[in-house]
C-alpha cells in the first residue's frame, strides 16, 4: 500500500494536516518535510525552517548561515504558523535577499513585523531573473499577501503575437488569441511595445483586425505595406519578424546602429537617442521573453526519485502552454517503481479530475486506464515520452522529485543532528549549541607543523567554514602551536560561536584560555578542552564532566577536527618528502626525538650533532647515537 505521509499544493489549496502512518514514523520522518513548489517551469525549491515566535521574542536570531539557500535567481515566500503567505519577493541571488531580511539594520520599515509573524521562508527556483518577476506577479495574484503592496491588480505581463491569418498581424496584448503565435510573456512591458511598433514601421506588418479593399491610413502614410491591396512579398516580411522575435535580431540591431551613429554625425541627437532606446528595447524584449509550449494543454507529469524504501513523487500540471503548478508527496517505495507509480495515480485522482493528457515515467497497471477515463468522463491519453517537449516535461518532473527526494533525507538528517545539539546544550547547561568552533594540532618531528579549525552549525559538519594553519611561530610543543593559530583565528572573527573547542585537558584550557584573556576575548564565548579517551570536557566555570551519548555533538566535533588536521598534515608530508630516515631508527621514539629537538633547536641542529655531541642528550646512549647520526648521513 502507498503511504501518503503530507502534501501541500501550490495551486491556492489550503494547507493539510500532517497525516503519518507507521511506515513514516519508523523512519523518524518529521512534519511539513515538503513545501509547495513553483506554478512556473522552474528547477526546483527549498525550504527554509525559521525560529518560532517565541524565540524570536527572546532576542535569538534565524540561524540561516548553514541554511541551504539557493544562490540562482528566484523568487521566496514568507509564511506564517498556518502556511498562509505574507510576502513574495523576487531577487537575482535568493541567498543574499533572503538573508538580507535579518540584518540589524532592515531598508525597509514593515520587515521587523515581517520577520515577527513568519514562520517559514519557502524558495523556489527559476531558470531566469525575468522568470521570476513574471512568477512573482503570479503568485502575488494568488495569495495576495498582506505585505505586498503592489502588483495586486490583476494585471498579467503582455505577448507580442502574430495571428493565424493569410495575412498575419501583429499583436501587443494580455490575452493573446490560441491560434496566435506567441512570444512572452514580457516583464518589460514598454521595451515590448517600443518592439512591436519598431516591427510594424520596420517591416510593414498590419495591425488592422479587418482587410480594407482600398488600403488603411497606416497603409497610405508608410506604416503597413497594405497586403489589402497587394500581399505580394508579404509572407517574406513575417518571416522577418519571426526571425527577430525568436531572437535573431543582428540585421536589424545593426541598421539602427548605423542609423543613430548617422544621426549623431549629422547633430541630430534627438533622433539618435530615439534610435539608441529601440535598441535597448530591441534588445531587452529579445532576451528576457519566458518561453512557453503549446504542447502543454490539460496536462499532468509524474516524476518519481527513490532512495532505499523512501520516495519522493511530484506531479507537474501544465496548461495555456506554461507548467502552472506543482504538487510534491512523500512516500514509501516497495521496489516496483509500476507498483509504486500506479498505485499513487489511484490515490491521486481519487478525489479529483485527471487530465486529458498524463505523462507516466514507466508504463501503469491494466485496468487503471479504464478507471482514469471513468473518472474524467472522457479519455484520457497516458503516454511515457521519449522525445520532444513533452519528454522535456517529463524530465522536469523527475528533477523536482529528486530535488524533494533530497529535501526529504536532509530535513530527516537535520533533525537528528539539531536534536544533538540541542541535547550537547543540555548537557553543558547552556541556551543553545548551534555554532561550534574545534581547533586540533598536528606535527612530527617538529615538522610540518599545523593547525585547523572546524565548524559544527546545528548539528552539521559547515565545511566551507573548515580553515587551516601552518604554524609561523618556532614552537614545537601542541601548547604553544594551538595558542598561535587560535589567537590567529580570534583577530579575523567578526561572528563569536556559542562554544571554542580544543582537544586537550585542562592544560590546554588554561593556555588557551590565559592567550584569549590577554586578547580581552576570554568573556566573549565559552572556551571548553575535551580530553580523548575519557571523553572528559573542562571548563572554566564547571567540574570535569565525562560525556555520555547526549554530548556526542562535541565529540562528533573533536573527531572531525582530529580528521581534518590529520589530512591535512599527511598531504603536506607527502609534498616535502617521501619518508623521514629517523622514523625507521630503531629505539628512537616521539618523546626521545621531542628531547633531541629542544636539545639542539631543531632538526637542523640535530643533523650537524656529532655522536658526542648526540650521548649528551637524556635517554641518547652511544649505541642509540651511533644510529641516528649514520641515518642521517
Amino acid at each position: 500500500m502507498l503511504a501518503t505521509a503530507h502534501r501541500e499544493t501550490s495551486r491556492g489549496g489550503a494547507a493539510t494536516v500532517p497525516d503519518f502512518d507507521s511506515a513514516w514514523g519508523q523512519r523518524d520522518i518529521v512534519a511539513r518535510l515538503l513545501h509547495q513548489t513553483s506554478p512556473k517551469v522552474h528547477e526546483g525549491a527549498c525550504g527554509v525552517a525559521l525560529l518560532s515566535h517565541a524565540e524570536r521574542a527572546k532576542g535569538m536570531p534565524v540561524d540561516l548561515a548553514s541554511a541551504d539557500l539557493p544562490n540562482e535567481p528566484g523568487v521566496y515566500l514568507f509564511k506564517n504558523e498556518q502556511g498562509r503567505v505574507l510576502y513574495v519577493g523576487k531577487a537575482t541571488r535568493l541567498s543574499e535577499r533572503i538573508r538580507s531580511y535579518f540584518a540589524s539594520n532592515p531598508d525597509r520599515h514593515m520587515i521587523p513585523e515581517l520577520v515577527a509573524r513568519a514562520d517559514d521562508i519557502e524558495c523556489i527556483v527559476t531558470q531566469t531573473p525575468q522568470a521570476a518577476l513574471v512568477l512573482e506577479r503570479q503568485l502575488i495574484r494568488e495569495h495576495m499577501p498582506r505585505f505586498n503592496s503592489m502588483l495586486k491588480d490583476g494585471k498579467s505581463f503582455p505577448y507580442l503575437a502574430l495571428t493565424n491569418e493569410e495575412y498575419p498581424r501583429i499583436m501587443y496584448t494580455r490575452r493573446p488569441p490560441k491560434t496566435a503565435q506567441q512570444w512572452g510573456p514580457f516583464p518589460n512591458a514598454g521595451a515590448a511595445k517600443q518592439v512591436m511598433q519598431l516591427l510594424r514601421r520596420q517591416f510593414g506588418i498590419r495591425d488592422c483586425k479587418e482587410l480594407l479593399p482600398q488600403g488603411c491610413l497606416s497603409m497610405h502614410i508608410g506604416l503597413c505595406a497594405g497586403p489589402c491591396i497587394n500581399g505580394d512579398g508579404y509572407a517574406d516580411r513575417v518571416k522577418a519578424v519571426r526571425r527577430v522575435l525568436n531572437g535573431d535580431a543582428a540585421p536589424l540591431l545593426e541598421e539602427l546602429v548605423a542609423d543613430m551613429e548617422a544621426a549623431s554625425q549629422t547633430q541630430a541627437f534627438e533622433l539618435a537617442a530615439q534610435h539608441r532606446d529601440m535598441i535597448r528595447a530591441v534588445r531587452a524584449t529579445t532576451s528576457q521573453h519566458v518561453v512557453s509550449s503549446k504542447v502543454y494543454r490539460d496536462c499532468d507529469a509524474i516524476g518519481i526519485a527513490s532512495e532505499g524504501d523512501l520516495a519522493a513523487l511530484v506531479v507537474l500540471h501544465a496548461d495555456e502552454g506554461i507548467v502552472q503548478g506543482q504538487e510534491a508527496w512523500p512516500a514509501v517505495h516497495r521496489g516496483d517503481m509500476g507498483e509504486t507509480v500506479s498505485m499513487f495515480i489511484s490515490e491521486h485522482y481519487a478525489h479529483r479530475t485527471p487530465p486529458r493528457l498524463l505523462l507516466s515515467p514507466v508504463p501503469i497497471f491494466d485496468g487503471l486506464q479504464a478507471w482514469l477515463d471513468e473518472r474524467r468522463g472522457a479519455s484520457v491519453e497516458v503516454r511515457t515520452p521519449q522525445r520532444g517537449d513533452l519528454e522535456n516535461l517529463a524530465t522536469l518532473a523527475r528533477q523536482n522529485a529528486e530535488i524533494q527526494l533530497q529535501r526529504m533525507a536532509n530535513k530527516s538528517s537535520g533533525s537528528l543532528e539539531q536534536r544533538a545539539a540541542d541535547e550537547g546544550a543540555k548537557t553543558l547547561g547552556m541556551n543553545q549549541l548551534n555554532h561550534i568552533v574545534c581547533f586540533d594540532m598536528a606535527q612530527l618531528q617538529g615538522d610540518e607543523r599545523v593547525g585547523a579549525s572546524v565548524v559544527m552549525r546545528n548539528g552539521r559538519p559547515a565545511k566551507s567554514e573548515y580553515r587551516k594553519y601552518i604554524v609561523k611561530g618556532e614552537a614545537l610543543d601542541d601548547l604553544r602551536m594551538m595558542k598561535e593559530v587560535v589567537v590567529r583565528w580570534a583577530k579575523r572573527q567578526e561572528e563569536w560561536p556559542d562554544l571554542l573547542l580544543i582537544d586537550g585537558g585542562e592544560t590546554h584550557l588554561s593556555t588557551i584560555h590565559q592567550a584569549l584573556d590577554e586578547h580581552g576575548w576570554a568573556d566573549r564565548f565559552p572556551l571548553a578542552a575535551l580530553a580523548k579517551r575519557e571523553e572528559t570536557i573542562f571548563r572554566n566555570d564547571a567540574e570535569p564532566l565525562v560525556l555520555d551519548r547526549s554530548g556526542r555533538v562535541l565529540v562528533h566535533a573533536r573527531d572531525e577536527a582530529h580528521r581534518f588536521v590529520n589530512t591535512f598534515h599527511r598531504k603536506r608530508r607527502s609534498r616535502t618528502r617521501l619518508s623521514d630516515p629517523l622514523e625507521a631508527v630503531e629505539g628512537l621514539g616521539a618523546k626521545k626525538l621531542q628531547t633531541l629537538l629542544r636539545h639542539f633547536g631543531g632538526r637542523k641542529g640535530i643533523e650537524h650533532a656529532t655522536v658526542s655531541e648526540l650521548t649528551t642528550v637524556p635517554g641518547i646512549g652511544p649505541a642509540l647515537a651511533e644510529r641516528i647520526h649514520e641515518a642521517l648521513r
